[in-house]
């Protein structure tokens, strides 16, 4: 039987085994180089667990360091947010000059019609100097009403390029808190999402977090294989996805991992979110596309904190996933309530936290 310290060893373990197969390798230990190993031997992300099966068993730091640039650097995100500066610098200034154009031909216009004044000040003026002076004024007025239009159609046309230019950087925000698999919000939205929830009091009185973890999910990769396992990602991605509102925030925060953040409900309704959820993946039948062949059940184990029961974003998650713990090691496949667990005071639970 398992217990109360199990997810503690779980991590032990798994930095005990990062560790070793690091000074198996010779692997300098650095903070980079301790992120690549953590990340592939935890399996979170498979592409990056194939690279590093694929070192040779001495690997240089620029082979790591190659590794380290394509899954976590991040600096094509921050050159395409420096040419995004760059062009609205530039379209800005672009701006700026029409607009000062535009004020030197206004200004022109109005010594026009200042000195055509002065000159009809008191005079008598005949019948042809009137049709002259009619005659310059009307040209004056047509050439600045051409000139605003055509300022009106340049600051159009600026107006839209940057609207282009709004329109990437939310694309680029939009991808970079997206998870690629499943096309859902990734850890770094949810880190975001949850940190919000503290940030009012409404928040705290009236949202909840559910933790989910696919239940045997390592026996599925090894079984059928890692395709299989991202095939079955997705599907439960979806049923999230389809069996909540639109408003509600649903990620994958890890390998297996998925957090829910419910707004408005009691904690009853949102154990009724969560028990119908996990009884849809339940009844799902996971099958070979191709082939029609089964891959067997799927579960799901789940946990629920509401707001009101933590003091932050970190006690809430700690809090949720011990919740979660408690469905894994009571069978699985179940939703448990953090308000029915009956320790939950005392020993800081943060040391369990999955990063």
């Amino acid at each position: 039987m398992q217990t109360a310290s199990a997810p503690a060893d779980r991590a032990t373990d798994l930095a005990s085994s990062v560790l070793l197969t690091m000074r198996q390798m010779g692997v300098v230990a650095l903070p980079r180089n301790y992120e690549i190993f953590y990340e592939a031997l935890s399996g979170s992300n498979h592409e990056l667990s194939l690279e590093v099966v694929g070192l040779s068993k001495r690997p240089t730091q620029d082979d790591l360091d190659r590794i380290a640039r394509k899954y976590f650097d991040s600096s094509n995100d921050s050159a395409a947010v420096e040419h995004a500066r760059e062009t609205v610098a530039k379209e800005l200034e672009e701006i700026a000059s029409i607009l000062r154009k535009e004020r030197s031909h206004v200004e022109k216009f109005g010594r026009v019609l200042d000195q055509t004044a002065e000159g009809l000040n008191g005079r008598l003026v005949s019948k042809d100097l009137l049709q002259k002076i009619v005659e310059v004024m009307a040209v004056a007025t047509s050439s600045t009403i051409d000139h605003g239009k055509q300022v009106a159609n340049q600051l159009s046309e600026k107006s839209n390029e940057l609207e282009t230019v709004k329109s990437k950087l939310e694309e680029y925000k939009r991808l970079a808190n997206t998870d690629q698999l499943t096309q859902i919000w990734n850890r770094r939205a949810f880190d975001r999402e949850i940190a919000d929830i503290y940030n009012s009091n409404r928040g705290i009185l009236f949202k909840a977090l559910i933790l989910a973890d696919i239940d045997r999910f390592k026996e599925i990769n090894d079984r059928f294989g890692h395709p299989v396992g991202d095939r079955v990602l997705q599907s439960i991605a979806d049923i999230f996805r389809s069996s909540i509102r639109a408003d509600m925030f649903v990620a994958r925060t890890g390998g297996e991992e998925f957090a829910l953040i419910v707004d408005g409900a009691s904690e009853e309704a949102t154990f009724e979110i969560a028990d119908r959820i996990r009884m849809l993946i339940e009844q799902t039948p996971f099958v070979n596309p191709q082939t029609n062949a089964s891959y067997g059940s799927v579960t799901i184990s789940m946990g629920i904190c509401m707001a009101s029961e933590a003091e932050s974003p970190e006690d809430l998650y700690s809090k949720c996933d011990r919740t979660l713990y408690r469905s894994k090691v009571t069978g699985r496949n179940r939703v448990t309530r953090f308000s029915t667990l009956s320790e939950r005071a005392g020993k800081s639970w943060m040391l369990y936290r999955k990063d």
